[in-house]
């Protein structure tokens, strides 16, 4: 027989299975951070101004995305930019949809044709140098094909960082995924799956293209090192911000989502 007392505890224990089921959908439902209207919610650093500053409208929305332009430069005179998110996130997956457009920058090194990428574990923008080219982070770059020779997307680039690839530590600046070139300016599909101081994935248009583990600060590098000392010696690298990057060659950005993984 059910006494007043049980019917109480069981429509208490209902209520707390629901809340924990609808903490549970929650976590694993995409969530927009680009609104598709304006950039809030984001904020850009450019090398040689202050975090937050903009003067040549680098960054702006338009028809729904993001674009890197330069139509105010008159030369593009080292301006690197990345465009960071309001929050550092940790275990997640990111998705998004990258094309490069135009013609790239007047003055800018030929290494930055058709170049762009996401960073990952970003250190904080208002602690970057104001003359720092690039966030010490976790690159997963972008390259579009120039036509003719091949040249994978969804690589890897470590500023300020290392990683570990195959249970050896990887030194190297950039290591290239096994991706398809993909020429012109059609809509590429990135996906990167991030598990904090964890196994990285790199996906291309649905297909998985580079994985490494343990992403830690390079004690070499000048802003690895000063960061590797505020964090009391930790070498790995369990979350930080994300941030679009700005090299020189107009792209546009859109579509992008993180769905929360749990620890």
């Amino acid at each position: 027989m059910r006494t007043p007392r049980m019917f109480r505890s069981g429509i208490a224990l209902a209520i707390l299975l629901l809340g924990v089921e609808k903490a549970s959908s929650q976590e694993n439902e995409w969530k927009p951070i680009f609104n598709g209207k304006n950039l809030e919610g984001w904020k850009p650093k450019i090398s040689g101004h202050p975090f937050g500053e903009d003067p040549l409208n680098t960054f702006r929305v338009e028809d729904g995305v993001i674009k890197v332009d330069y139509q105010k430069y008159t030369e593009f005179g080292g301006k690197f930019g990345h465009l960071f998110f309001k929050e550092p996130l940790s275990h997640y997956r990111l998705r998004l949809e990258y094309r490069f457009i135009g013609q790239q920058a007047k003055g800018a090194p030929a290494w930055a044709l058709r170049n762009s990428g996401v960073m990952i574990h970003c250190q904080p923008p208002e602690s970057m140098r104001l003359k720092q080219d690039f966030p010490v982070s976790i690159e997963v770059q972008f390259l579009g094909g120039d036509g003719t020779n091949p040249r994978p997307t969804g690589n890897l680039c470590t500023p300020g960082t290392h990683v570990v690839m195959k249970e050896s530590l990887l030194t190297r600046h950039c290591t290239n995924s096994g991706s398809a070139t993909i020429h012109g300016d059609a809509w590429v599909k990135a996906e990167i799956i991030v598990r904090g101081g964890g196994l990285i994935e790199h996906h291309i248009n649905g297909q998985k293209v580079l994985e490494y583990e343990k992403p830690q600060f390079d004690d070499k590098d000048v802003d690895g090192k000063e960061l590797l000392i505020k964090a009391g010696g930790k070498k790995i690298i369990e979350s930080g911000y994300i941030s679009l990057q700005a090299e020189s060659h107009p792209v546009e950005f859109r579509s992008i989502e993180v769905l929360s993984l749990g620890k």
